[in-house]
């Protein structure tokens, strides 16, 4: 059975968990590509600062690419390569870094 689809904007505010069940954040703001007509990525705030402790100082969110989104419903799962991320990725604000794929 295919469901309806749902607007974009109802992304905002769901809480976003590790495959292996780890609170990531809080979807703040969707990423698009619009010549592509694509999401590219999750822009969280909320973050569980054990998970980015000494990583994120003073910034207040992370940027998740969409391509790690494994499953979305009430939360969103995405893979567990959260693990490490390059923290000079950070915007022309400083106030968001990417997250990048663990180098394993």
């Amino acid at each position: 059975m295919n469901a309806a689809p749902e607007e974009i904007t109802a992304l905002v505010g769901r809480e976003v968990y590790s495959s292996n069940g780890v609170f990531v954040g809080e979807i703040e703001d969707i990423q698009l590509d619009l010549d592509a007509r694509a999401v590219t990525g999750l822009a969280l705030a909320e973050l569980n600062h054990e998970l980015f402790a000494g990583q994120v100082d003073g910034s207040t969110g992370v940027v998740v690419p969409y391509r790690w989104v494994r499953a979305v419903g009430d939360v969103v799962l995405i893979n567990d390569v959260i693990e490490r991320y390059d923290a000079g990725e950070a915007d022309e604000e400083g106030s968001e870094v990417e997250a990048r794929p663990d180098a394993r």
